[in-house]
């Protein structure tokens, strides 16, 4: 038998005898029953692992990957991850993350075509094309890549709420919720993209993909969220009525009747 790969057996060794000295419970929680409350359906980029970008424990996050995150709605796979995760773990959130600079959304934008990977990019590949007027039109490159990357995301977020696994559970009363988030690679941090569901009611009033690739959102990290939850709720103390016509430059001047008319 071939031992080419010898040095991982002996990093997994390095691996559980170092996680048993720091938690001697570790391995022995790990062999109870999963009871995950997140489903994370992302992009099989290596740089992308769920449970480090989220800071998780194994255990705590359920998760498929797939080329650019893409969701089949003819793709058993995916379709038996939903169900498992919905139905049997009882998970409370979906969130579909991307990343930007993702190879595989990429691929959607090339001209040559023909590979397996181009039947499996065809809706964001046809999406594309159906905008390409609005996607050409941004001048730099990489920018142009990422914002495919960020429709993407709210396409697949739209065909997971789509799914009669995800209805039926809605319809049922079970607590769901389903996120587009994206991934920045270059600076570690999540980005909330959107949208975010938790009923057929609220699915089936979100704008079209066409209007939102029309009509962009800026995704928001958790550092911006905090900064302007900060700063929303700032009090902003009120100015004395004698001063309503203070000049910016100079000095208070004494309040008459006609001021501020």
């Amino acid at each position: 038998m071939a031992r080419t790969l010898d040095h991982l057996f002996d990093q997994n060794v390095v691996w559980a005898h170092r996680k048993t000295r720091d938690d001697p419970g570790f391995f022995r929680r790990m062999a109870e029953q999963q009871a995950p409350r997140y489903l994370w359906l992302g992009c099989s980029d290596s740089r992308v692992t769920a449970n480090d970008v989220l800071g998780l424990e194994p255990g705590e996050v359920f998760v498929h990957r797939n080329i650019a995150n893409m969701v089949h709605t003819s793709d058993m796979n995916i379709l038996s991850v939903l169900e498992f995760a919905i139905d049997h773990l009882k998970v409370e959130h979906v969130v579909v993350c991307g990343h930007y600079g993702c190879g595989g959304v990429q691929q959607a934008l090339a001209s040559a075509r023909g590979s397996m990977l181009d039947h499996w990019l065809q809706p964001l590949t046809m999406m594309y094309h159906k905008h390409r007027s609005l996607i050409d039109a941004i001048p730099n490159e990489v920018e142009r890549l990422n914002r495919l990357c960020e429709v993407n995301i709210e396409m697949q977020v739209r065909r997971v709420a789509a799914t009669p696994i995800v209805e039926n559970a809605w319809a049922r009363g079970q607590s769901l919720h389903v996120h587009g988030w994206i991934y920045a690679i270059h600076d570690g941090l999540l980005r909330d993209l959107g949208p975010h569901l938790s009923s057929i009611s609220e699915r089936d009033a979100l704008p079209s993909i066409d209007q939102r690739v029309a009509s962009p959102v800026e995704p928001i990290s958790a550092m911006r969220r905090q900064a302007i939850d900060v700063f929303s709720n700032k009090a902003i103390p009120e100015l004395p009525a004698t001063l309503c016509c203070t000049p910016l430059d100079g000095p208070a001047r004494p309040h008459t009747a006609t001021d501020c008319d």
